[in-house]
Formats: structure tokens, C-alpha cells, sequence
């Protein structure tokens, strides 16, 4: 039986052509939608694709700028940038990371420090970066690795500039130091200045001119491959170095305040009363600020932080003291401006002093009682009595209205960083921190400088300073001046002044005839230095350390720690000053015996250039 054909022809034919045209269509619509992207791309899109693929092609890499300079009032350079060079480690050009830092461990020593810091540092770099496992090699360093380094590929010594104090402890208080950048200042800084830079001002100088020393980045274009190697460095903005700055600070007078305070824990501070500049600014014990530029080591920063003596402490503008009867001329001044009393009102001394209705004495330092004596006897013998009756007539509000005047309670507004603004108190703050109130009591015994009353030795200096002005009251600064580059000019910096609201020539005359007369005088508290060369005007003070509670101060039958602080503020020449000096040493017992002498001799060094035990003889007299 023949097969039949049930085939349908001319409906295939039909099909066939119906999915011809269907896939030429599919192919029209695709090439037309390859078309337009291609235009979209070419066309439109061109300018961007053409940037970012420029921009995977062109790095633009940062030129971290020198920083700048820092010089003292004679051109003594206390910070510097010098050569540093470090041991690197390409991770991509090693075979084993660990292998190879134990066998540079046999030729160099590597600290457990240094393999924390490598550690912490090889994720965050690309791995044809090199990467530091050993900083500030010395020449016996680097010529050690030469003989060897043909034995460790990858690994190369790399040269770059790292801070350095050449005058060591003796500038940590005042310059302070540089150090790397920690995640809390990368919130406080403009990010992109600081591309490529590793280091800031930590403290001193360098913290509060940051902006000054630091300079601006610059940026060069580089030609990388896919995997960010630099292939060709292209045009570059050369970055702008930091400023050099020139300070008042006189490293010598410096290192005279160190040697006078000996081995005594305290500070002194020197200013020149009519620019406000800063000559000294001791803080004893000291240390060297080297070591934290590059990273102290855990243990020798808990030494340090840990040290009975404090010697990461400042206490020159950190150390808030009361300030005992080096207060007193300031007290007797509001009393003048204020016309509560005059030079000549006596008020009588019996050796105690009572508030109206209260059984409480306040004694005076002399139990005997000074007896009659008005203002000019009351500075000279720092009678006790005299500023507590003088204190409850001026009342506690009028009193600190005119204290706050010479800068006491608020920081100075010194160009260094840290300073702490000391204390004066009132009412209203003890409202507010203590939510008490305040008693008549306490306005009796902040009139003598104790109770809550604290004060900085930059405070008490530069308060002196303004009764040397008779009123004129220079903010206190450490730059004198800055300069952009070598062989530009040195650029001033403004003074900032500020006058006291009392314009009698007589009071302030007078207080200045008192203070002349406690270094002059045959009953003054600080006659020991008096000068037959030129006139000084002085106050010395004792704060407390600890409350007696009624008993009897004696300083035989009580430990170091526990004796009082000794203080004393003057200026001189009386008749042209030029230096103002506050000094106080911790657990020294009396102003006049122990912390007037060492203002004399620093003093005497700064106008006469009288050398100081352990200080070298200055290079010239007058200063």
C-alpha cells in the first residue's frame, strides 16, 4: 500500500517565512538597540566615560609640604626637620612576610613595637607599597643592612624628613611635639590638606600654630596601570611649605629658670611686660620630647605617665594654684578703684579677724598681730587681717569684677596649647557646680588668695605685668613673628592689649611703691634680693595645701608633700620694666625664702647676665 503524503507545503512555507521574518526583526530591533547604545555612549555619554577612564588611567597624588621652622628670640633653631630613614618591606616582592622580619631580626634589632606598628600598618597599604618595620636608622644601622641587603629583596632603606628638637627637655613644655595623626584629629582637620602628611602638633607651639607650620598640600598627576603602580609622573602643584616661626622664647633664659628651680618641682614663667612676649616658660621635672615624635614605646610612656614627680605635666599653664598673698596687691587695687578705701585708712591687727555675729577667727600668718598700719605696711608685711576686712567691705562681686580684669578666672589667650583658665569664684559658679550657696566666709579668705580661688603661673605673670604697665594689660604670646620662606621678611605678629578700668596714676603708683618696698624695704618679706644695680617690685605668697582646721602649721613635723607652696611674682627695672616674672615651687614653704630668690636670679641673668649655677655664663651683660 503506497504512503501518503499528509505534508501541508504551503503552510510550512508559510511558517518558515512568518519565523524568518520574526528572527530578522529580533536582529533589526538588537542591532538598532546596539546602535543606540553605542551612540548614547559615543555620542552623549562621550565626555564622562572619557573623564573616569582618564581618571583610572591619571592618579592624582599628594605632595605632602616641610613643615615649617621653629626658632627662639636669638635664631636658635628648637625644631627642625632632618633626614630620617626608615627600613621598608614591599609585601608583593616577599615570599614571606614572617620569614623575612626574623631574619632582619638577626641583623637589625626589631622591637615588639615596631612588628605592632608593621602589623597595623600592611592592610592599609597597596601591596607595591613599601611598609616601615624599623624607623630612624643611624649610620651603623644602614651600613649593617648594606652588607646584607642582596640577601633580602623587597625589603629597602627609604629617606624621608622627621621632626627633631634639638634642645630636648628643655623645650618640651613650650614647643611641645609633633606625632602621628590619630583618628580623633582626622575629625578635627581638613582631611584633604593633610593627604599624604603623617604627622601634627600634639601639644605646646606646635598644637596652637598647627595651621601655620603645617603649610599646604600639593598634588602631582601620575599614569598608573590597572593595578596602581605609578608608570610616569606628569605636571605637579608644588606644595607650599609651612611657616618658620620665631618666638620670643630665649632657650638660654630657658635653661636658667630650669637650673634655678633646681631639683624642686614648680614652674616659672618670664614675660616682657611691654610686647607680652613670653621669655620663659619652665616647668621642672621635664622631659625629652624626641621619643614621641616616631612613637614612645608602651613603657616608657607608663615611666613617664606614671612618675610621682609628673613630668608630662605643665605647670606652667596647667597648674592651677592658689595664689596666696601674691593676690593681695590686686585685692588692694579694686579697694582703691572702687573707693572703698584709701592709701592711708589704717585698719587695726590683733592677729585674728572676725565677721560681724560669728564666733569663727580667721587668724593672720602673725598670731601676735601686725596692730595699726594702713595699705603701703599691709603689702610689705602681707598682713592677713588687712585683706580680710579689706575683702568683706569690696563684697565678693565687686572684688572679682575687678580681678577678672587682670585675666584672673579665664585663660590668658597665650598662643600655646593646654592652658588652663584657673579659677575664680563666686556665688553663681558655686550655685552652679555645687548648687550651694555662698557664705561671707569665703569672701573673707579669697581677699588673701586661698579657698577656691586657683590661679596658673602664666596668669600671675601676666597680671604682674599689667601693674608694671600701670593698667596696660598685654595678652601674653610666645610668636613673635613668622616668615613664608628663606629670604622673605619676617612677618609680626599683632599684640593684643587691653586697659583696666582705672585711670589714677597715685594708685597704681602706689602699689608699686609697695611692692618695691617688700624687696627693698627692711620689714619686706623678700628684702634677701634686693639688688644694688636697679630696683625690684615684688610679692611674695604661700597657699596651702591642706586645710588645718584650726591647728598649728608646722612644717618639721610634716611630710614633704604636705608643706605649703611657695610663690612670688615681680618685675623690674621698677622705673623701665622689662621682665615680669611668676615663680612657684611646690611643697617650698615660704615665698620669700625659697621662691624669691630663684626670680632674683633669673632676673639678674636677663638684665645683668649673671650666670646661674649649671647654666652656661651668658655670652654678654644687659640683655
Amino acid at each position: 500500500m503506497p504512503e501518503l503524503d499528509f505534508t501541508d507545503h504551503r503552510e510550512d512555507a508559510s511558517l518558515f517565512t512568518r519565523r524568518a521574518l520574526m528572527v530578522a526583526l529580533l536582529a533589526v530591533l538588537a542591532l538598532a538597540a546596539v546602535v543606540g547604545r553605542l551612540v548614547q555612549l559615543q555620542v552623549h555619554e562621550h565626555e564622562r566615560f572619557s573623564t573616569l577612564s582618564e581618571d583610572n588611567r591619571i592618579r592624582i597624588q599628594p605632595l605632602p609640604p616641610s613643615r615649617g621652622l621653629i626658632y627662639d628670640a636669638h635664631g636658635v633653631l628648637l625644631a627642625d626637620n632632618v633626614p630620617s630613614y626608615s627600613l621598608t618591606i614591599t609585601p608583593e616582592k616577599v615570599s614571606n612576610l614572617h620569614d623575612t622580619i626574623e631574619a632582619l631580626g638577626q641583623v637589625l634589632p626589631i622591637s615588639d613595637l615596631d612588628r605592632e606598628r608593621f602589623r597595623r600598618l600592611l592592610p592599609h597599604r597597596r601591596r607595591f607599597e613599601g611598609v616601615p618595620i624599623r624607623l630612624d636608622l643611624d649610620d651603623l644601622d644602614r651600613a649593617r643592612f648594606a652588607v646584607v641587603s642582596h640577601r633580602f629583596p623587597g625589603v629597602d632603606i627609604q629617606a624621608d624628613l622627621s621632626r627633631y628638637y634639638p634642645e630636648g627637655e628643655h623645650t618640651a613644655h613650650v614647643v611641645g611635639y609633633v606625632g602621628r595623626i590619630s583618628e580623633r584629629d582626622m575629625e578635627e582637620i581638613d582631611v584633604s590638606n593633610y593627604a599624604g602628611s603623617t604627622h601634627i602638633g600634639k601639644i605646646g607651639v606646635e598644637r596652637a600654630r598647627e595651621e601655620w607650620l603645617h603649610g599646604r598640600v600639593g598634588h602631582e598627576q601620575a599614569v598608573v596601570n590597572a593595578r596602581g603602580r605609578v608608570l610616569e609622573r606628569r605636571r605637579q602643584t608644588a606644595p607650599v611649605p609651612g611657616r618658620d616661626l620665631h618666638l620670643f622664647l630665649d632657650i638660654e633664659l630657658q635653661k636658667a629658670a630650669e637650673a634655678a628651680l633646681g631639683n624642686e618641682r614648680g614652674a616659672v614663667v618670664a614675660l616682657d611686660p611691654n610686647t607680652g612676649g613670653i621669655l620663659a616658660l619652665a616647668s621642672m621635672p621635664t622631659y625629652d620630647p624626641n621619643p614621641f615624635v616616631g612613637g614612645i614605646g608602651v613603657s616608657a610612656f607608663a615611666a613617664l605617665r606614671d612618675d610621682p614627680e609628673k613630668p608630662l605635666y605643665n605647670r606652667a599653664i596647667r597648674g592651677q594654684y592658689p595664689p596666696g598673698s601674691t593676690i593681695k596687691q590686686f585685692v588692694a587695687l579694686a579697694g582703691l578703684a572702687s573707693g572703698v578705701i584709701g592709701t592711708r585708712d589704717r585698719v587695726h591687727c590683733s592677729g585674728a579677724f572676725q565677721l560681724p555675729g560669728q564666733s569663727h577667727r580667721y587668724r593672720c600668718w602673725r598670731r601676735s598681730g601686725h596692730g595699726g598700719l594702713a595699705m603701703h605696711a599691709a603689702i610689705v608685711q602681707s598682713c592677713d587681717v588687712y585683706f580680710y576686712r579689706l575683702a568683706t567691705d569690696l563684697g565678693i562681686e565687686r572684688m572679682n569684677r575687678y580681678l577678672a580684669s587682670f585675666g584672673f578666672g579665664e585663660r590668658t589667650g597665650a598662643d600655646i596649647a593646654g592652658e588652663l583658665g584657673g579659677l575664680l569664684p563666686s556665688p553663681e559658679w558655686k550655685r552652679r557646680t555645687r548648687n550651694q550657696p555662698w557664705f561671707a566666709g569665703e569672701t573673707v579668705i579669697v581677699g588673701i588668695g586661698q579657698g577656691a580661688f586657683l590661679a596658673t603661673p602664666l596668669q600671675l605673670a601676666a597680671a604682674t605685668a599689667a601693674i608694671a604697665n600701670r593698667g596696660r594689660f598685654v595678652v601674653p604670646r610666645l610668636v613673635r613673628a613668622t616668615r613664608a620662606g628663606i629670604g622673605d621678611p619676617l612677618e609680626p605678629t599683632p599684640m593684643e592689649v587691653r586697659e583696666i578700668d582705672d585711670k589714677d596714676p597715685q594708685h597704681w603708683q602706689a602699689i608699686i611703691d609697695a611692692m618695691v618696698a617688700v624687696v627693698e624695704g627692711p620689714g619686706g618679706t623678700a628684702r634677701r634680693i634686693r639688688n644694688p644695680h636697679y630696683r625690684i617690685a615684688g610679692k611674695t605668697g604661700t597657699s596651702q595645701v591642706f586645710s588645718l582646721r584650726g591647728g598649728t602649721y608646722n612644717a618639721a613635723r610634716l611630710p614633704k608633700h604636705l608643706h605649703d607652696h611657695a610663690l612670688f611674682v615681680a618685675f623690674a627695672p621698677v622705673e623701665e620694666p622689662r621682665i615680669a616674672v611668676a615663680v612657684i615651687v611646690e611643697n617650698g614653704g615660704g615665698g620669700g625664702a625659697t621662691a624669691a630668690p630663684i626670680a632674683g636670679a633669673l632676673i639678674d641673668y636677663y638684665l645683668r647676665g649673671t650666670p646661674i649655677p649649671g647654666t652656661a655664663a651668658a655670652s654678654s651683660s644687659g640683655r
